[in-house]
């Protein structure tokens, strides 16, 4: 009987893996197969902007291109929520997306969640990216989290849909098929730091302060904070963060994992977006499809056992044999040149 019970358990799961990579291979070869398919949303950015205004060059950086400003509400002097940056030479395919709510400390409301949805819609689908930085235009602040002032005029059934929408949206980027990365120069709190847990790397300036703290308000992290925390820093140490509402220092969380670089602060106040620039740039060189279906198959394989993460790994392998980057990788190598790697 236990040789019979064993036997089928065997096929179900054999079943069950041949299903997965099916499925996988499925996704990865949508991931792959959006660079020559899939149209740039260039065009689709420029429609949903609003406003366009010049960005600050950065000391010992390119200055940057123009900006996309994504908002929707009239500020006093023309103030856009978001700002969204298409880099160039040096840094082409970095696109840099800018929180600006100054007069609120970048919290997010309604409309910053609704156009931070739309820019996560337009840069899913365009070739060109290759990295997203998520960063603070505002000195001293990251993301203060939720706009408290505007969830005080909200009706109950209000709120719950604001933080599905706000879910959603976050689960959005965390779902870009490039990497992302997190710049925490200032500070972090609750949605505010649900949003750089969605991100693949996090770097914070050493003065940064971070924390889950929705347990001060009576509630709990609604945008993905109890599942993201503890799958970053263990069950138990997110357990006590959460319950304490702790909010920790850029120093704190390097130990503990929360975040993968602590930089001391510069004058600029922007030394965690310069070191996010730097990782991107070391990003630039490798095969588009590679890198893309090398997160596909981190994330997926991170929420399985091991057995069917290498079956995963092997579906998205195999989404890389067929094309054109490889078949230039091995002939740069033969070479001894630079690849140039083109996402076929």
């Amino acid at each position: 009987m236990a040789a019979t019970v064993a036997a089928a358990a065997a096929a179900a799961t054999l079943s069950l893996l041949q299903r997965r990579r099916a499925g996988l291979a499925a996704v990865a070869t949508a991931a792959s197969s959006s660079f020559s398919s899939s149209p740039s949303a260039s065009s689709s950015s420029s429609s949903s902007s609003s406003s366009c205004s010049p960005s600050r060059p950065l000391r010992g950086f390119a200055a940057l291109p123009p900006s996309r400003g994504y908002s929707s509400e009239a500020k006093a002097g023309g103030e856009e929520e978001l700002r969204v940056r298409y880099l160039d030479d040096e840094h082409k395919g970095i696109v840099v997306l800018g929180l600006n709510r100054a007069h609120a400390k970048n919290a997010l409301n309604k409309n910053l969640v609704k156009m931070m949805s739309k820019v996560m819609e337009a840069l899913k689908s365009d070739k060109k990216v290759r990295t997203v930085i998520f960063r603070s235009e505002v000195p001293g602040v990251f993301c203060a989290g939720a706009d408290l002032k505007e969830r005080a005029k909200m009706h109950s059934s209000e709120v719950s849909s604001f933080v599905s929408k706000a879910r959603a949206t976050i689960n959005e980027m965390a779902n870009l098929p490039v990497p992302t990365i997190a710049a925490i120069d200032g500070i972090a709190l609750g949605g505010g730091l649900e949003l750089a847990l969605a991100c693949d790397i996090r770097v914070a300036a050493t003065s940064a302060k971070m924390g889950l703290v929705e347990t001060k308000l009576a509630i709990i992290p609604g945008a993905g904070g109890t599942q993201r925390l503890p799958r970053t820093i263990g069950v138990s140490l997110a357990k006590e963060l959460i319950f304490s509402a702790r909010v920790v220092d850029g120093e704190e969380a390097k130990s503990i994992g929360l975040v993968g670089h602590a930089v001391e602060q510069n004058d600029a106040g922007d030394a965690a977006y310069r070191k996010a620039l730097a990782l991107a740039k070391e990003f630039l060189p490798q095969g588009p499809v590679a890198m893309r279906v090398a997160k596909l198959a981190i994330n997926q394989g991170m929420e399985v056992d091991l057995l069917t993460g290498l079956a995963i790994e092997e579906a998205c392998y195999a989404q890389t044999i067929p094309t054109k980057d490889r078949i230039e990788g091995l002939l740069a190598f033969k070479e001894k040149r630079p690849p140039r790697y083109k996402g076929e």
